[in-house]
């Protein structure tokens, strides 16, 4: 236990530090380096539309973070209107009650003592649970942050094939890309600042992978109304269609949380809230 609430803090700082670090490297090295002549860059020019496009990226994905730690669960018992419900909530909290007689899609975790409805599973990099109240706003931050990652990419790749004066046309030259730049660096042949960017390169494939299968899985689940949890410990879901579950994560309108962060708009769980 001891070594998972170390975790649940190293985690958050962690995922801080490579989006600073991102954020540096796009404002300051690869974007200006786009820029052949600065004083007759047109308006529309590769550079300013990329550099918009990773602003735009940037700021879903750090603004989902945001809302997805601010959403806490931990005000479940009050905020919803749970009947007998609100009363087994206040016996977990205080350790009246063992946390095995949870209601249905209801769970107490340990880690971070709070009661989530709809629980899905504890995320160390926001160090909170996800649940009905930011499971939408999580998977936009999973999206949002492949694409910056991926963005990222393509972006950096540009940058050392013009500072190294190599090309990407063949496959294998990314896979080859660490071990030979690993050599030149001990052999004094690359920069510092070159080998941190092609680590980075790698970090940003694996970071942008992960989250794009996190989130194709979460989607698949969404869409047959079951969470990680349910599906973990065997639990039988109620059969609905999926354009019910989906407009329960993400409300009617779906499209404005698509565009800015924003909290679940039009969802279930607002509108229990609302009466």
């Amino acid at each position: 236990m001891l070594v998972l609430r170390l975790l649940n803090v190293v985690a958050p700082a962690y995922f801080l530090c490579i989006s600073l670090v991102t954020f540096v490297l796009q404002i300051f090295l690869f974007i200006p380096s786009m820029f052949r002549d600065p004083s007759t860059t047109p308006l529309f020019s590769p550079a300013l539309l990329h550099g918009a496009l990773f602003l735009f990226l940037s700021a879903n994905a750090l603004g989902n973070y945001v809302l997805v730690i601010q959403s806490s669960p931990e005000d479940l018992g009050k905020g919803l209107n749970l009947g007998e419900g609100a009363e087994v909530v206040a016996d977990w909290l205080d350790g009246s009650r063992s946390p095995g007689s949870a209601l249905p899609s209801t769970h107490f975790c340990r880690l971070c003592a709070r009661v989530t409805q709809r629980h899905d599973h504890h995320c160390f990099f926001t160090g909170n649970c996800i649940g009905s109240r930011n499971m939408r706003n999580f998977i936009m931050f999973c999206l949002y942050t492949s694409l910056a990652c991926l963005d990222s990419l393509v972006a950096g790749m540009a940058y050392i094939s013009a500072a190294l004066s190599m090309s990407f046309a063949n496959p294998l030259a990314f896979l080859t890309l660490l071990p030979h730049s690993i050599s030149q660096f001990f052999s004094g042949a690359l920069l510092s600042s070159e080998m941190f960017v092609i680590l980075m390169l790698y970090l940003w494939l694996g970071i942008g992978l992960a989250c794009a299968g996190f989130c194709c899985h979460q989607m698949l689940l969404i869409l047959r109304g079951q969470t990680r949890y349910q599906l973990r410990k065997g639990m039988v879901v109620r059969a609905r269609p999926w354009r019910e579950n989906l407009q329960e994560v993400f409300g009617k309108r779906w499209l404005l949380g698509l565009l800015m962060p924003v909290l679940n708009v039009g969802s279930d769980y607002h509108r229990q809230k609302e009466k």
